[in-house]
């Protein structure tokens, strides 16, 4: 495919994105240093716990230079935790809690509440064809979004019908969930697209 994905390998579902990459016959790549993102096109922050991820890139080096790649109109997206990373503002964050930035959302950290209120949901997903099986585990939701950004999928049912769980804003994607789970690539696609496009521009 002649484009290079990184997910960032700090903390989190690394192997699970890298292999739902690679199935979509991209080249991902694990990346830990800033050399190793200098050689991406694209970049994957998968979910983990986003205070220590955000601790590890600033201890890593990372957070400037994912700033300013992000700011450079590198794609990047973002799952469960990734979303937390991306978003310009965040509700429910530790103190002094850094995000990288780039996308225009207000997020609530651990919205849908603790690992045992973890659940699993299908949802219309703008861009996909059928329904996408989504499992949220301490996910956040997205509270407010910005005039550039696109809601891709809302929760239908249940106490938090009608949050905000994924979203675009020019090269930059985020959803509350793990696509990366369960063997549905087709998430994973519409971010490869906006990558390919944005290569080809």
């Amino acid at each position: 495919m002649g484009i290079t994905v990184g997910v960032l390998a700090i903390q989190g579902d690394v192997r699970e994105h890298v292999r739902t990459l690679e199935g979509l016959g991209v080249r991902a790549t694990a990346v830990r240093r800033t050399t190793e993102l200098d050689a991406c096109d694209g970049l994957v922050i998968p979910g983990g716990e986003s205070t220590t991820m955000a601790k590890l890139a600033r201890t890593f080096d990372l957070l400037e230079p994912l700033r300013q790649r992000v700011k450079e109109g590198m794609p990047a997206f973002g799952t469960c935790a990734g979303m937390i990373l991306l978003a310009d503002r965040l509700l429910d964050g530790a103190v002094g809690q850094e995000t990288v930035g780039g996308l225009d959302i207000t997020v609530r950290r651990n919205a849908f509440g603790r690992q045992v209120d973890s659940f699993e949901g299908d949802l219309d997903v703008a861009g996909i064809d059928g329904r996408v099986h989504a499992i949220f585990i301490r996910a956040p939701w997205v509270e407010e979004t910005g005039p550039g950004v696109e809601v891709l999928a809302r929760v239908e049912d249940g106490e938090a019908a009608g949050r905000v769980v994924a979203v675009r804003q020019g090269s930059l994607m985020a959803t509350s969930f793990h696509p990366e789970v369960g063997g549905d690539a087709r998430v994973h696609r519409l971010f490869v697209d906006l990558v390919t496009d944005r290569a080809e521009s």
